[in-house]
């Protein structure tokens, strides 16, 4: 199955690739809107133990995702370059609508913190 899939992404465009990530990024977000809405977590408060490996900073899925894109750009046509384009996309939207829509919508706050130590 991982094989036949690897195949299918190796013969995708990358206007597809960008169409997956899409898809991804609202799967992401629904699985994301269950953690917070659904079972109460709150990623600075249920997460916080992690500052110590991190300096005290907050490593969004979205950081993780430009740093995909960001290597996209290397490798050429192919199943790699598309998978780190619909992977990256999916966490950079996810994470920029989780933010800026969600949780602005429903809290009146982004939550968009840096730092496990911000508040507001």
């Amino acid at each position: 199955m991982l094989l036949k899939l690897w195949t299918s992404l190796d013969q995708r465009p990358v206007w597809q690739a960008l169409l997956l990530g899409l898809a991804l990024a609202a799967l992401i977000e629904a699985v994301t809107c269950l953690f917070r809405f659904g079972l109460g977590l709150q990623s600075t408060r249920d997460t916080a133990w992690l500052a110590r490996f991190t300096f005290g900073y907050r490593i969004h899925h979205g950081y993780i995702g430009a740093l995909l894109l960001l290597g996209a750009v290397l490798p050429g046509p192919g199943a790699w370059r598309n998978m780190l384009v619909a992977v990256g996309v999916g966490l950079v939207v996810s994470d920029l609508v989780h933010h800026f829509i969600v949780l602005w919508g429903v809290t009146g706050s982004p939550e968009f913190h840096i730092r496990y130590t911000d508040r507001g």
